[in-house]
């Protein structure tokens, strides 16, 4: 309900560095929660996505090229506002997705590149630039794509494979 909260201006309003809000590619860039946007390079911005129609995707599995929201209507834009704010160009964010996510809503992180963020390493974040270009190659990429991640002991998911026989 916080994503539909932050989408709907219903929370976070007067956080939004940037929106787009169109039907098809529409997102809105802010902060995360945990950053106080005084220290740059201590944390980072979420971008939250809508499909086509206002359906989200849940992951990157979700995604085909036709219902890409994360190409240039989503990406150049919130590099431009990011630099406008906080003076990071584009070549020094590492802009990524995580699989598996948090929450299964389509988010995009923006971090600082000097910023270790949590969930950022390469078994979990998978880079934005390279998830544009595999859905260029193969509209349907991530359906077809078996995707690797770590899980910790006490994730939930982690005790659903233990029960499954599969760790």
């Amino acid at each position: 309900q916080w994503v539909y909260n932050i989408l709907e201006k219903k929370a976070e309003a007067d956080r939004i560095v940037h929106e787009n809000p169109d039907p098809s590619n529409g997102f809105v860039l802010v902060p995360d929660l945990k950053w106080n946007q005084n220290q740059v390079g201590s944390s980072g911005l979420w971008c939250g996505a809508e499909l086509s129609g206002g359906v989200p995707a849940g992951s990157c599995l979700h995604i085909t090229y036709s219902k890409n929201p994360l190409s240039s209507a989503l990406c150049f834009p919130s590099q431009e506002a990011i630099v406008k704010r906080f003076g990071v160009p584009g070549s020094q964010l590492r802009i990524y997705l995580h699989y598996q996510p948090s929450y299964h809503h389509l988010h995009v992180h923006f971090t600082a590149l000097g910023y270790d963020a949590p969930g950022s390493s390469v078994e979990r974040a998978h880079l934005l630039a390279d998830v544009i270009d595999n859905l260029a190659m193969d509209s349907t990429y991530y359906q077809k794509r078996a995707l690797t991640f770590p899980l910790r002991a006490d994730e939930p998911l982690f005790k659903k494979f233990q029960e499954a026989g599969k760790v």
